[in-house]
């Protein structure tokens, strides 16, 4: 009897995949399947918790690695290796319990390399080997999705070139975190830095492209320039037109109107010359990959790309949209079958009805050679019903929405626009007027309408015949050069996508254009959310500006390739090398390993020139935060994953943990505790339900909740 264990990446991932088969038992840590056509003798669904496992820290390896020191840099163990994470044994001991019972396993987590790292970090750990892997690839947890995906299971030889590429990338940006991090920290320290830098691969060169428009924007000098500008009044309406000068000096706009014999703010007659009316059709737009969709999202409902991210999976977890982190604009004739067929349901979701243009595939949208991996963010077959609709988040719903009406309105007709060109000459001074008019909506019903400010700005101009006479008054209208305008979160996915465009190497531009960037679809929202946590960026009414620290950490990685994409570019291209068995993960990691070499080398001499700012970190991230309640000599320190006793050596074991709950401990609650042992009611804890709780210390200097003080 054969014993398959299958491992999703997370519980949710579990429970959609048991879904779509009868189950026969539920527990804490794993899912028993009844027999079936696919799972002749059943099957067991068990998942990670996120990362279960993860890479060691530098003290795991060598003790005196915990300190922060120059002359310890720098750390490169001779292996890698990896451990359980923090609060994670029970689920590991049950996963390996499975493993080592399983006949065949089956690794079902996200299908992207870091799925592949996922399972694969967790079986070697468990010291499993020599059993049959296979891989499910599929892009939607819908029923028949799932049963048709683990009938179909594949082989594992690309899985393990996956994982070998993922396994390069997390052990090369380990390094490359710690040491920089420590090196760059320690040296401006030196110069008084009150405070730390944490520097990575891909987190540090966006900083930089985000400080680089910090300097653009500082160091605009606003110019003003001159125009003429005409008002003309026709039978039909008032319209403006603009004559073809532009000048910085006014005396030369002055010249012309002298030169035309024309004076400003003086009565005058206009010819129209000649109206140039063109029709044209706007097609819709591409279907939604993750970033595009972060964008639209960021500019209509001002939503972080995190944000989007989040609500994206859970209506990937509820069946209703389509893998959620796919950097591709397209979809397969299988897809377009299926959304063909539901078109009419779909209509009905979005409370609208329209004849089709046309229900033939267009390689605008449908082109199997452009899909890898995953395909476009889509709607599923599984179609809402009112009640389903109406259960989601408001946040869920407008997605949702944004995903399926861009997937509707490649069945839709073209908008259809007409664009208006009048040019009018006064004393034969000519001047041109722009205007447009919507014909027919189209593809664009399907979405919310424009602002008015920009519907005035695309106003409809009066009809005007040519030959006839105008009312025309001029004036030289003086406007100021305007400088760039700060990044907003969804433009800092598009710029972290399309950041190649800023680079001067043409080989680095095409990888990086090859592999879109800095990040990845799936990592980008995180990284940006780093780097707010990291205090190098903050974001006011969705404007992205560098902070202090942040023009710290750019003036010091300033030169380096820490600075710059072509890192990514190079890394990326060779990382790509190894997922298709063409490179080696050995000599990635010892290349990053010269890199940080010369990297120790260089830095002393460059930091010198480094301005150190007041961050407006009040004190230093490992401060003494409260006198020890335990013992006599100790402080208790934040240890960077928990708050510890200084005086641990001699003996004193108090500790506190970050999250507790699912709530976040900060530095002064932990403080009040050390201090009062007790806190006021505090709000957001997690368990079944969201509650609230006062927190005290027992006896024994452990955390205990006081549900009484909440009375």
């Amino acid at each position: 009897m054969t014993k398959v264990v299958i491992l999703a990446e997370k519980p949710s991932q579990a429970k959609a995949y048991a879904e779509a088969f009868t189950i026969l038992e539920k527990t804490k840590t794993y899912i028993q399947l009844k027999p079936d056509d696919t799972f002749p003798n059943g099957a067991t669904i068990t998942w990670g918790v996120g990362h279960l496992v993860e890479l060691n820290e530098p003290h795991d390896y060598k003790p005196e690695w915990k300190k922060w020191k120059l002359d310890q840099l720098p750390i490169v163990p001779e292996r890698f290796h990896e451990k359980v994470s923090k609060g994670k044994w029970e689920q590991f001991r049950a996963v390996k319990k499975l493993f080592l019972q399983a006949d065949v396993l089956v690794n079902a987590a996200d299908v992207d390399r870091e799925g592949s790292n996922i399972f694969y970090s967790i079986l070697r750990l468990t010291g499993v080997k020599g059993k049959p892997i296979r891989r499910l690839w599929i892009n939607s947890l819908e029923r028949d999705e799932v049963r048709k995906g683990f009938k179909n299971l594949q082989n594992n030889e690309r899985d393990l070139r996956l994982f070998d590429e993922a396994k390069a990338r997390q052990i090369s940006d380990w390094m490359v975190g710690i040491n920089a991090s420590r090196l760059f920290t320690l040296l401006l320290q030196k110069k008084g830095f009150p405070s730390y830098l944490s520097i990575g691969r891909v987190q540090s060169p966006t900083v930089y492209l985000i400080y680089q428009r910090h300097k653009q924007i500082e160091n605009f000098k606003s110019e003003p320039f001159y125009q003429i500008e005409g008002s003309f009044q026709s039978e039909a309406g008032i319209y403006q037109g603009l004559a073809e000068i532009k000048e910085k000096d006014k005396t030369k706009v002055q010249a012309l109107l002298d030169e035309y014999g024309l004076k400003e703010e003086v009565d005058l007659i206009g010819i129209v010359q000649n109206t140039d009316k063109k029709t044209k059709h706007q097609k819709s737009p591409k279907l939604h990959s993750l970033s595009t969709l972060q964008s639209v999202a960021n500019r209509r409902w001002k939503y972080t790309p995190s944000q989007v991210l989040k609500t994206l999976q859970k209506l990937y977890e509820k069946r209703l949209v389509t893998y959620p982190r796919t950097d591709c604009n397209f979809i397969t004739e299988h897809e377009f079958a299926y959304l063909v067929d539901n078109l009419n349901s779909y209509q009905e979701v979005l409370n609208i009805s329209f004849k089709p243009a046309s229900l033939k595939p267009n390689k605008r949208y449908v082109n199997s050679g452009k899909v890898q991996e995953h395909y476009a963010v889509i709607p599923t077959k599984s179609v809402p019903s009112q009640k389903k609709l109406t259960g989601l988040s408001y946040e869920e719903r407008n997605i949702y929405h944004e995903v399926l009406a861009t997937t509707l309105a490649m069945f839709h007709t073209d908008c259809v626009y007409e664009e208006t060109t009048i040019f009018t000459n006064v004393h034969d001074l000519s001047f041109k007027t722009t205007g447009k008019r919507e014909l027919k909506s189209g593809w664009k019903e399907l979405f919310p309408k424009p602002s008015k400010s920009k519907q005035e700005k695309e106003a409809n101009l009066p009809y005007v015949q040519n030959g006839e006479q105008v009312g025309a008054r001029l004036h030289i209208k003086e406007s100021m050069t305007q400088p760039p305008k700060p990044y907003t979160e969804g433009q800092l996915i598009n710029m972290m996508k399309t950041c190649g465009k800023l680079m001067d190497d043409e080989e680095d531009v095409e990888i990086l254009k090859e592999v879109e960037g800095l990040g990845t679809e799936a990592t980008r929202s995180s990284i940006i959310e780093t780097i707010k946590t990291q205090k190098y960026i903050e974001v006011r009414r969705n404007n992205v500006s560098i902070t202090d620290k942040g023009i710290m950490l750019c003036e010091a990685i300033k030169g380096t390739l820490l600075s710059s994409p072509s890192m990514t570019a190079k890394w990326e291209s060779y990382l790509k090398k190894i997922g298709s068995g063409e490179g080696s993960k050995q000599v990635f990691i010892k290349q990053t390993s010269q890199f940080i070499e010369t990297l120790i080398q260089e830095t002393p001499d460059s930091i010198q020139k480094v301005n150190v700012r007041s961050t407006g970190e009040k004190s230093k991230w490992n401060d003494p935060i409260a006198k020890c309640p335990s013992c006599p000599t100790g402080s208790i320190m934040d240890r960077y994953k928990f708050y510890g006793c200084s005086a641990y050596k001699e003996g004193c074991k108090v500790t506190f943990p970050k999250k507790l709950a699912g709530k976040t401990l900060t530095k002064n609650m932990i403080k009040t505790l050390c201090e009062m042992k007790r806190t006021k009611v505090l709000k957001g804890f997690k368990g079944k339900k969201t509650f609230s709780t006062a927190l005290t210390l027992d006896e024994d200097y452990k955390i205990k909740f006081d549900f009484a003080k909440n009375a």
